[in-house]
């Protein structure tokens, strides 16, 4: 569907939604206060998975000018998805599912558990050499941000197995820049706030560093070196992905996989194109943020972009919108649509919260809408039910104007933290 202009009282500048659903009133009031930025550039674009967050509302794109709001990005900054296709059809995974993923779990930590001590490229990383830079209250933190180099977290993180509608084995993974990007972001959230006068501010998950200032050259620093590191941490996680597969189904794949957010407009590992019939051949790889700022340009001005819950959809870009833990994902590729800025959902978006969640749905519950899928089906998950989560496919029919799929894909194995 093409976008709606909200009609929201009190609001200094449009909102764009693709949203198929009605809005409450806490919704509301954190699209006007954000519409009343004066930094903000143009209007404000709401991608159709968007639901409440802190501050601003997940599946929000926001452009400014001159200006960075860190609270919109996020404590979790550079949060994102990494995609590859194998050469291998479905039958290779045949009565080894369940063994798979304790393999799995085996080789890379989740929730809070890290590695006793880096690994693989972990500790090469060249991403180090400017940890002396970061902020100072994080300065002892460089041992624990290495052993968790290459870990998943918890939460709604994940690593999946999926098969495509043509029986080929994806295999997929979401994560961010662990305890280092949260500790980073806190820091720099109150700083931004020490600079404002709170109550002259729409509110005080609003408060903005101004470019040229010393604050907004130390944010703008860890913001970058967050960004990497969560591009980093995916890399080294389907790596030791690959690995694992490989020791139990025999790929021969040697190729390390490294692909920067850049180089995801082509979607290239290894020599794999993408094809007219929109379907990618393997091996093909994919990594993208969706909890994160870049500098672009959009209607002729050079402005910051920061998508919170929203991925890069410029035309041609290749992007990952995973569903649930019992739902699609999509690999997409982007349309360009200039008045979402380029952008669509991350996601499905929560219909619901944790609390709630676990209120209404129990483990029988969580059973049932996981039917099929190797995965835990225990109290502790019941959180990332299904049920929670808004319908990935009205998710997709509502921006069909802003991406193009090329491969739909369904988890055969979820790993969780």
């Amino acid at each position: 569907m093409p976008y709606n202009k909200l009609n929201i009282s009190g609001a200094k500048a449009d909102v764009l939604s693709w949203v198929t659903h009605g809005l409450d009133h806490e919704e509301e009031a954190m699209l006007r206060n954000v519409s009343r930025l004066p930094c903000l550039y143009k209007h404000v674009a709401l991608m159709p998975d968007a639901h409440l967050g802190k501050g601003s509302m997940v599946g929000l794109v926001i452009a400014t000018r001159d200006a960075v709001i860190p609270a919109t990005v996020g404590v979790d900054i550079g949060c994102g998805m990494m995609a590859v296709k194998t050469p291998f059809k479905s039958g290779i995974l045949d009565r080894k599912m369940a063994e798979f993923r304790h393999e799995i779990e085996r080789a890379i930590p989740v929730g809070f558990n890290a590695y006793k001590e880096s690994v693989d490229e972990a500790s090469r990383w060249e991403g180090w050499e400017a940890f002396g830079d970061l902020h100072p209250k994080i300065q002892d933190r460089k041992q624990k941000s290495m052993v968790q180099l290459g870990t998943l977290g918890g939460g709604n993180h994940f690593i999946e197995v999926c098969l495509d509608t043509e029986d080929n084995v994806w295999l997929m993974l979401h994560s961010g820049s662990r305890n280092i990007g949260k500790e980073l972001a806190e820091r720099h959230i109150a700083t931004a706030k020490s600079l404002h006068r709170l109550n002259e501010l729409p509110s005080p998950d609003l408060a903005y560093f101004i470019q040229g200032t010393d604050e907004f050259k130390a944010y703008w620093h860890d913001l970058d070196w967050a960004q990497k590191y969560a591009m980093k941490n995916r890399e080294i996680m389907m790596n030791r992905l690959i690995k694992s597969f490989r020791r139990m189904f025999g790929w021969s794949a040697d190729t390390p996989v490294r692909m920067s957010d850049a180089s995801s407009r082509t979607g290239d590992l290894a020599g794999g194109t993408g094809d007219a019939d929109k379907s990618v051949r393997a091996p093909f790889a994919v990594n993208c943020h969706h909890n994160y700022v870049a500098i672009e340009e959009h209607f002729g001005d050079k402005v910051y972009v920061t998508r919170k819950g929203a991925i890069n959809a410029e035309d041609g870009r290749y992007g990952i919108i995973p569903g649930s833990m019992g739902a699609k994902s999509f690999i997409i590729k982007g349309r360009g649509n200039a008045e979402s800025f380029n952008s669509c959902s991350h996601g499905a978006g929560r219909k619901m919260s944790r609390t709630k969640a676990k209120a209404k749905y129990t483990i029988e519950d969580l059973k049932k809408q996981t039917e099929g899928v190797e995965c835990r089906k225990d109290k502790g998950v019941v959180d990332e039910i299904p049920g929670a989560y808004k319908d990935i496919e009205e998710v997709m029919r509502a921006q069909h104007d802003l991406v193009e799929v090329v491969a739909e894909l369904k988890q055969v194995i979820c790993v969780k933290g």
